[in-house]
């Protein structure tokens, strides 16, 4: 329990490991000429960082010409590490978007339980529109708000991005809050935490493992769709920004397969830069939230991190985050105070009663005590029934409230259900209809069969990553670049070698859409892998149990969790992905697999919306109906026999 109690304690340097205290007595021996020149690096970084914001930041904000918004970019290669920045500054804006929605969101669902059914299945809604359904509903939009200016158009492009990342790290989120472990609620609760400080000191620690590598999964998903994003194609308009994505479509539809190459080369180099100087800093930082009772063998080290807590950073921080902190506080309680002054004195607690004591022999309160020092079980009698015709009543209010929501919502539900109906019948007839959900079925098929193939594939080796440091610390870095890469960078080659083989893109576009959703699977079961604890593993070693039993009994049921919560972010992802997957052009040819993935991206070519919002109904009810049928009870079952606390 000390161990979890130290998840509590108020975090004055932000970068130091969270064991101990022989780590905090070897930094401050650290040589003042270590700290000097690591404080030179650090100041050196900060300021190429803003040198990069300023330069960048007038491009973003520049007027639109007389030629209008561009449709095309230049495909000249010293523009490349130009566009590189642009691109990543779109990231980077639309990864801190997605994490303010998910700590918002998440914790609305988590801790409403009548917002968090209405909640959990609008965000499989969410997670289930296609990004070029967004794109087509937003992008006047944006336009309209920013006119004028190529912000309306930049402001699309990371709208775009945010929608590829948000929900894959809600979902993980909101899954921590769920799964949070008996003892650390206990504690929160004994310590009379505010919801303030439990989110701080509970939530966000507990949560921090699998929302750190489901970041970096969201990531690799905006990648993935950086083409669509930078080069977006609403109607008969398509609105070109300076990217590496713009520049690897620019370049295909030309043909020019030796740009693409240097484009993918660029790609590398930034992977590599963010995964050494961001991911690998911060997964080795979060292994202070681990929790465990033991330390591990091997301990996560980065150069980066060491060069933060070598020098004054962390105290810098400190400095300018404690006042504002300070004022947060100090409005919360203002405002609390003139809250309760309002509201006026409060009954106490049900169930909370005083004693009396009459010739040291406790009494409980609500008996009636005589001069004789005898008692009467009739104020207890009445006590309790009070209390149950309270408990009932809040009861009875709480299922009228609940009644009440739920039927206006329904309401609303079914009046926008027969107005769509209405609207197709009058526009496309409902053979358009039908034929959607005959396509939806085909594009159902190979995600299932997707999902299978990689759970198959991915699960043990996610499993022997997550529990192994020494392969970890090999393999990691391979799996982060990876699944950061933008898949369909590569898909030129890969319809080549499609050609040369003969392959049907029918078939073939599995394989393009597991390039890019696999590593859903992956990271979740890492994570899960990664975060049983240590004193479990030393457990099932001191027994002797064989690899067999150690899988079912520990190993499998640890990350069954995580599994359920990578297939639902996987599965959302493919039928994304079918979009890009299952049409494909280059060079000026257009492959087409029979889907409806390809039926959405014909329809917003073409600028019919009524198609548009007819796939992503359809879409959406597929994805739906899967994670009512499937996933829901999954996790339900995850959630009551599967927990590891």
């Amino acid at each position: 329990m000390a161990s979890f109690l130290k998840m509590f304690e108020p975090p004055r340097r932000l970068f130091v490991p969270a064991q101990t205290q022989e780590t905090d007595e070897r930094d401050t021996k650290t040589k003042p000429a270590v700290r000097v020149l690591s404080d030179c690096v650090v100041v050196a970084v900060l300021l190429a960082l803003f040198g990069a914001l300023a330069y960048l930041l007038p491009a973003i904000d520049a007027p639109i010409g007389p030629a209008g918004i561009p449709s095309t970019v230049s495909t000249d290669l010293r523009d490349l590490p130009y566009y590189a920045l642009r691109s990543v500054l779109r990231m980077a804006i639309a990864l801190l978007c997605s994490l303010v929605f998910t700590f918002v969101y998440g914790l609305a669902a988590a801790r409403s339980r009548r917002l968090g059914k209405v909640l959990i299945p609008v965000l499989d809604v969410l997670q289930s529109v296609p990004i070029l359904g967004f794109l087509s509903a937003t992008v006047t939009i944006w336009l309209a708000l920013f006119p004028g200016s190529m912000l309306g158009v930049e402001a699309a492009s990371v709208f775009a991005i945010f929608t590829s990342q948000a929900w894959n790290m809600t979902f993980s989120f909101y899954r921590s809050l769920t799964s949070e472990p008996t003892e650390l609620v206990e504690a929160a609760k004994n310590l009379h935490l505010s919801a303030w400080q439990r989110f701080w000191k509970l939530d966000v620690p507990n949560s921090m493992i699998p929302l750190l590598w489901n970041c970096m999964m969201s990531v690799g998903g905006g990648w993935f769709f950086l083409t669509a994003s930078e080069m977006i194609s609403v109607g008969n308009h398509t609105y070109a920004l300076p990217g590496i994505g713009s520049f690897v479509e620019q370049a295909g539809s030309e043909g020019d397969m030796g740009k693409i190459g240097w484009a993918i080369a660029v790609m590398i180099a930034v992977v590599l830069l963010i995964d050494v100087c961001v991911w690998k800093p911060l997964t080795a930082w979060a292994e202070k939230f681990r929790i465990t009772q033991s330390e591990s063998e091997t301990v996560k080290k980065s150069a980066v991190l060491t060069l933060i807590r070598h020098s004054h950073l962390n105290d810098v921080l400190f400095a300018l985050i404690r006042p504002v902190g300070d004022v947060i506080a100090q409005t919360w309680h203002a405002l609390k105070n003139a809250f309760s002054r309002t509201s006026g004195s409060r009954r106490p607690a049900v169930g909370v009663r005083t004693a009396s004591t009459v010739d040291g022999e406790v009494r409980p309160a609500g008996r009636a005590v005589h001069g004789d020092g005898s008692d009467d079980a009739n104020g207890a009698h009445d006590l309790e029934e009070g209390v149950d015709r309270r408990r009932k009543s809040r009861a009875r209010r709480r299922m009228a409230g609940d009644i009440a929501f739920f039927g206006v919502l329904g309401i609303a539900f079914v009046w926008g259900v027969v107005q769509l109906l209405l609207s197709i019948g009058r526009t496309t007839g409902f053979s358009e209809l039908w034929r959607a959900f005959g396509l939806g079925f085909i594009t159902f098929a190979r995600v299932a069969v997707l999902i299978v193939v990689c759970s198959l594939i991915w699960v043990p080796l996610g499993v022997i990553i997550g529990m192994n440091s020494k392969i970890s610390s090999v393999v990691q870095p391979l799996v982060q670049v990876l699944a950061s890469f933008p898949a369909n960078f590569v898909f030129p080659f890969v319809l080549m070698w499609f050609a040369a083989w003969h392959v049907s893109l029918d078939f073939g576009s599995m394989l393009l859409m597991a390039l890019g959703t696999q590593w859903y699977i992956l990271f979740n079961v890492i994570a899960g892998a990664s975060s049983i604890p240590d004193d479990l593993v030393e457990m099932t070693k001191s027994l002797h149990m064989s690899v067999w039993m150690r899988w079912k009994t520990l190993i499998l049921p640890a990350v069954f969790g995580s599994w359920v919560t990578g297939g639902i972010t996987a599965a959302g992802g493919a039928w994304n992905a079918s979009i890009v997957s299952e049409i494909v052009r280059y060079n000026g040819k257009t492959l087409t697999a029979k889907g409806l993935g390809c039926y959405i991206a014909e329809a917003t070519a073409k600028g019919e919306s009524m198609k548009v919002l007819i796939g992503v109904v359809v879409m959406a009810v597929f994805v739906v109906a899967l994670d009512r049928a499937v996933w829901q009870p999954l996790q339900r079952l995850a959630d009551r026999r599967f927990v590891v606390a």
